[in-house]
């Protein structure tokens, strides 16, 4: 059977969130818990059978994916201009806009079948301050205008996400990159290229300290 042929996943229910990541969420997104809520029913119904999140991942879409991403508005600016690159589920940028009314959020994703998804999403949320691009990161520059913080989840490694995203800068804000462990070991793989756009300061910083019990890395590079 190939790829094609291989039938869809079933959707799932959504995970119901203990105790801690209650908390958390009610910390992160206070009135709009609950459009946070229906979020992560879209993420386990419909952003299951269309690929965009693994069945695996279900249990596990609150605490390691959408409170993951939602710390990170701890180090965005007030009303800053923030975009999203290869939003892909809209992790982070769907978490970020949620959590925080008051950015002007740009996702970028290339993928007609991932815009299509995220499109009846945003219209579904009604959220406002979110627009939607397709097209590569390399591509968006004239179409997401003026912006302040560019953030990324699950892209590629440092070295070539800095070629992607700090050219949306216009050689001014910051990229906050999510990632693991491998964070510290990606900036010094990096550093000749972080050299070559002259980037201000680099360093990998945790959000969420006192919300997950797994706070989020994050590499923050200032321009």
């Amino acid at each position: 059977m190939t790829t094609a042929e291989r039938p869809a996943p079933d959707p799932q229910e959504p995970p119901v969130p203990d105790a801690r990541e209650r908390a958390a969420a009610e910390r992160l997104f206070g009135p709009r818990l609950g459009l946070a809520e229906r979020y992560v029913t879209h993420l386990a119904s419909s952003g299951i059978v269309r690929g965009l999140i693994g069945p695996r991942e279900v249990p596990r879409l609150w605490s390691r994916h959408v409170l993951n991403c939602a710390v990170v508005e701890e180090l965005v600016p007030e009303g800053a201009r923030v975009v999203d690159v290869g939003s892909g589920a809209g992790l982070p940028g769907l978490c970020l806009a949620l959590a925080r009314p008051d950015l002007s959020m740009t996702l970028v994703e290339p993928l007609e079948r991932r815009v299509q998804w995220l499109e009846e999403v945003v219209a579904d949320l009604g959220l406002a301050n979110v627009r939607i691009v397709r097209a590569r990161a390399e591509q968006a520059r004239d179409e997401v205008g003026e912006v302040d913080v560019v953030t990324a989840r699950a892209v590629s490694a440092l070295t070539g996400l800095l070629d992607i995203t700090l050219p949306l800068l216009r050689g001014r804000g910051e990229l906050l990159a999510l990632k693991g462990r491998t964070a510290a070991d990606e900036v010094v793989k990096a550093r000749k290229k972080l050299h070559r756009y002259a980037a201000r300061s680099t360093e990998v910083v945790t959000a969420g300290t006192e919300l997950l019990e797994e706070p989020t890395t994050v590499v923050r590079v200032r321009l």
